[in-house]
């Protein structure tokens, strides 16, 4: 996996990450607890 150090203080995380506008009014009415058990 890829990684990319963010910020200057060391800490490096995976250039993967997950988009969460989907989980937002954009694209119709938003489901709370689906998007909650996504992210758990």
């Amino acid at each position: 996996m890829e990684t990319r150090k963010l910020g200057n203080q060391g800490f490096v995380v995976s250039e993967l990450g997950l988009g969460c506008m989907g989980m937002s009014d954009f694209y119709g009415e938003r489901d709370d607890q689906e998007a909650i058990a996504t992210i758990q």
